[in-house]
């Protein structure tokens, strides 16, 4: 796909998705200068949000709905080892929960950061969430990390003293699945709270970049997996990456239309159950961690599943670090070791390479998948109940 020229993908209904897939590592690059180019509020920010807890840690949650909640459960995990622990509770609370229970998800007492995802900013969610946490909180910032100045989100924190809204216009994707939006607003969130050195950060994006890049020099790998004759998907992770497994699966769900079906764990969780999915026509994948011990959770599910020998294939996407699957994988090599939600970047592109792939097998149109409409770009048909507190 990465190779067509505008005319073919026209026919196959894929350029916009294709080109939103493919500007991802120079993406990344302009997000760390739009970290660096804000640092000063960001910095100011933090500060107050630090004392906001007083002797008490404040909480911050990452809130969205679907793949921006997605983003959260890719992001938390990492921040509980790389974040100010010290200062912050990190949780990640979709919209969707809030907005429908908020009092089992939030506490009127605590100290609040909530930080905001939304590639557009319109989902009905993404304002009535703020909304909500407004009325119900007593002491309460707001973080919002949205794709789209003109956005609903953006527009209605503009002069709130006590927001700080910050903009990636370049990944406000014009497609129907996030791609760009998910990994931008990963990679932002990340940025602000990790308390790793700007020269450590820069070094990792610029690691990620690379990778990316190389997923699309090597899309011929992957078209040779959405060859083969499967129809489910299953994406295994662990820790954050189990967040990007189901951002990874959903993509496969939403760009094929649910012609293939999918499902999602943590590598330690599939063996409970879920494991059942697979048949014979089932492609498995594991997201491996480059955490060592976490690792070794991640190749033992896989050398399971491969033993079983029942699934379609069972496939390793992993950084090689010398505790490798020996297995089918889809390996990048001769690169720095990336913590956990860097290497997220290039392996989100990956599932997203193959979800693009795999929908034009199928039949469908990558930019526009839901033919009769029931699933749209931007949330609609949803009420929005008055809260009284």
């Amino acid at each position: 796909m990465f190779e067509k020229d505008e005319e073919a993908l026209r026919l196959l209904g894929a350029p916009i998705t294709t080109a939103e897939i493919k500007q991802q590592p120079d993406l990344w690059e302009d997000a760390f200068g739009i970290y660096q180019d804000n640092a000063s509020s960001i910095e100011d920010f933090l500060t107050r949000a630090r004392a906001l807890g007083g002797t008490r840690r404040t909480r911050v949650i990452f809130c969205g709905a679907g793949t921006s909640a997605y983003v959260s459960d890719t992001v938390v995990p990492y921040l509980r080892r790389a974040g100010d622990n010290d200062a912050f509770a990190f949780a990640a609370v979709a919209t969707t929960d809030i907005v429908s229970a908020p009092l089992d998800y939030v506490n009127p007492d605590d100290p609040t950061v909530m930080v905001s995802f939304a590639r557009s900013g319109n989902s009905p969610e993404s304002v009535a969430a703020v909304d909500v946490v407004g009325k119900v909180v007593k002491n309460v910032l707001f973080l919002n990390i949205t794709c789209a100045p003109e956005g609903r989100l953006a527009q209605e924190s503009a002069g709130n003293e006590h927001a700080l809204t910050l903009l990636i216009p370049g990944a406000n994707d014009k497609g129907f699945a996030m791609t760009g939006s998910y990994s931008c607003m990963t990679l932002l969130a990340t940025l602000i709270f990790d308390t790793g050195s700007s020269a450590d950060k820069r070094a990792w994006v610029e690691t990620a970049a690379a990778m990316g890049r190389e997923v699309i020099g090597r899309e011929g790998e992957i078209l040779d997996l959405v060859g083969l004759d499967f129809d489910r998907v299953t994406y295994l992770g662990s820790a954050g990456l189990s967040g990007l497994a189901r951002e990874s699966q959903l993509k496969i769900l939403e760009l094929c239309a649910g012609k293939i079906a999918t499902s999602f764990d943590s590598s330690m969780g599939y063996r409970h159950g879920p494991k059942s999915f697979v048949n014979d026509r089932t492609l498995v994948f594991d997201l491996v961690s480059n955490d060592p011990y976490t690792r070794q959770y991640d190749l033992d599910i896989l050398h399971e599943i491969a033993g079983d020998q029942v699934a379609c294939a069972v496939v390793a996407v992993q950084q090689k670090t010398g505790a490798d699957f020996a297995g089918r994988s889809f390996s990048f090599e001769g690169y720095p070791i990336l913590p956990a939600a860097y290497l997220a970047l290039p392996f989100a592109m990956f599932a997203q390479t193959l979800a693009l792939n795999a929908s034009v097998k199928v039949g469908n149109t990558p930019d526009t998948p839901s033919a009769n409409g029931t699933v749209n770009r931007v949330v609609k048909g949803v009420t929005i109940h008055p809260i009284e507190v």
